[in-house]
């Protein structure tokens, strides 16, 4: 997915590049059997940086945990410079590093409204000077955090030579007084104690305190916070490249943000009707443009992607473009508008497609191209029978989402049973992965046979199916749809994802 015609029709000469065979890296927070998961441990959003050397999970406890690169990290350098010197590149190992307590129950006065803690999104912002910026975001409110490494201060020597003191009641320097949360110390260190009696002839030496700062200690701390913008829940948020700005978009409004001003936001998109009752979709999910800072895209529950430009008018009441399938003849059901609700947009790194996931289908986008997707992505068409079921226990309300890699020749998404699906987008590429949440990420995978498919640059529209067996999984058994692999990211520069399995993140790489 280079974008161009040429890199299109080479790698069309070249053919598809083969499939990957995923390997499981690490798990954070394995459930032992027959462990119960508490509600507030279970993951409800995942995220890389753009460097891919941090990972953050919010979870519905109001909590962030953030997660640190370490098989580079440890030995200096980068990936590229050990394939160029032939050095053997172990598999991508993360740490934990710190968590913070992002958000707290909240109870609306005025509307007589619970607002839960839950982590909606999570998006990084720019590092500078060492530390780590992120926006976190529940229902109603937004917050800017800033993580990093302070030092702690210690007295290391004391007022009075101990030497000359002796066995006083001097505390020596080898036995510290406590710390308290904020790096000092809860005594003064090396003061005399209220019994304390000078010697005869007074004290011959004595020496002023010196302060040192050996250890330290990741802090994070709120820096901004964005409140009482949204009369609805909170669904996106998405930083804009130029480094200053970021949207947030609940049900019905899209708001820009500048990161320093915490007390005003601007509605750049109301599809709030004047009679509620006229009321026919609602904003789904948001995204800006990696590289264009004025470009954005939101999708709505009709199944519609608009792109918008905010050069064009303060309110983009109008879109550039409007991507939707049409809809087939003689296909209409009950369920028809519920399933075509888009849960999920992605952009590729390059800005020129976009992936949307609704409730059966990964759709990708040309921008450029409006008349429909370029390919789509068959997750699990074997649960059409089963819709009535899946709305009666509102499974079919899960918000799945979708992710690229970074070369954007691969996308991925989650499905029940803990499973998820890889699908190539190269053309020509048969490439529809399934793989299972576990230690053993291959046990239920499905080798689907090869289907003609023409390159993307000639704008056909590909199907790719995954499995074809009808209501169940590879190996035959029912789907649970108590497990749901809803939340899952893609290394930014590898072939590397993390997803979240009710209270447990699982890592792979291929």
């Amino acid at each position: 997915m280079n974008g161009g015609d040429d890199a299109a029709s080479s790698a069309a000469t070249s053919g598809p590049p083969p499939s990957l065979e995923w390997r499981f890296s690490q798990v954070f927070g394995e459930r032992t059997a027959g462990e119960e998961v508490q509600e507030v441990d279970i993951i409800s959003a995942i995220e890389f940086d753009k460097s891919g050397d941090h990972l953050a999970t919010g979870d519905r406890g109001g909590r962030v945990v953030l997660f640190e690169r370490t098989d580079i990290k440890d030995h200096g350098g980068s990936r590229r410079d050990y394939e160029q010197m032939d050095y053997t590149v172990k598999h991508p190992e993360f740490r934990y590093k710190t968590e913070f307590q992002s958000h707290e129950p909240e109870f609306d006065y005025l509307k007589s409204l619970e607002i839960e803690e839950k982590i909606n999104k999570i998006r990084w912002c720019q590092p500078a000077n060492g530390a780590l910026f992120l926006l976190s975001t529940n229902d109603k409110t937004i917050k800017y955090w800033k993580v990093q490494e302070k030092k702690i201060k210690k007295i290391s020597e004391m007022n009075i030579d101990p030497k000359v003191i002796g066995n006083s009641s001097i505390p020596s320097s080898s036995s510290p007084p406590p710390i308290v949360a904020n790096g000092v110390h809860a005594e003064p260190h090396g003061y005399m104690s209220n019994d304390f009696s000078f010697p005869p002839g007074g004290i011959p030496s004595l020496r002023l305190p010196v302060v040192t700062s050996q250890e330290t200690s990741l802090v994070a701390r709120c820096r901004r916070v964005y409140a009482h913008a949204h009369d609805y829940h909170i669904n996106s948020i998405s930083n804009s490249s130029d480094g200053e700005t970021f949207i947030s978009a609940d049900d019905l409004r899209v708001n820009l943000w500048n990161l320093e001003i915490s007390n005003q936001s601007f509605n750049i998109v109301d599809v709030k009707p004047t009679n509620m009752e006229d009321l026919t979709e609602v904003i789904t999910s948001a995204e800006f443009h990696p590289i264009q800072c004025n470009m954005l895209a939101y999708s709505s529950s009709k199944g519609s992607i608009r792109l918008i430009d905010m050069r064009q008018s303060a309110l983009c009441d109008s879109h550039t473009k409007l991507f939707e399938e049409p809809e087939a003849p003689g296909s209409r059901s009950f369920f028809t508008e519920i399933i075509a609700s888009i849960s999920d947009i992605k952009f590729s790194s390059n800005g020129r497609y976009i992936l949307s996931r609704d409730y059966m289908t990964l759709k990708l986008w040309d921008i450029n191209m409006d008349s429909g997707p370029v390919a789509s992505y068959q997750v699990h068409e074997h649960l059409r029978p089963k819709l009535c079921d899946l709305y009666e226990n509102d499974s079919i309300f899960d918000k799945f989402e979708c992710c690229l890699s970074g070369d954007g020749s691969r996308v991925a998404t989650g499905s029940y049973s803990n499973l998820f699906r890889v699908f190539g987008t190269s053309p020509g590429s048969t490439e529809a992965a399934t793989l299972e949440a576990s230690k053993n990420p291959m046990r239920r995978q499905i080798q689907t046979p090869a289907r003609p498919s023409r390159s993307m640059s000639s704008m056909t529209r590909v199907v790719r199916r995954g499995s074809e067996s009808p209501g169940a999984e590879a190996n035959g058994n029912a789907y649970d749809f108590t497990t749901k692999l809803l939340h899952m990211a893609w290394h930014p520069t590898e072939n590397s994802i993390a997803c979240a399995a009710a209270n447990s993140l699982y890592m792979y790489y291929a």
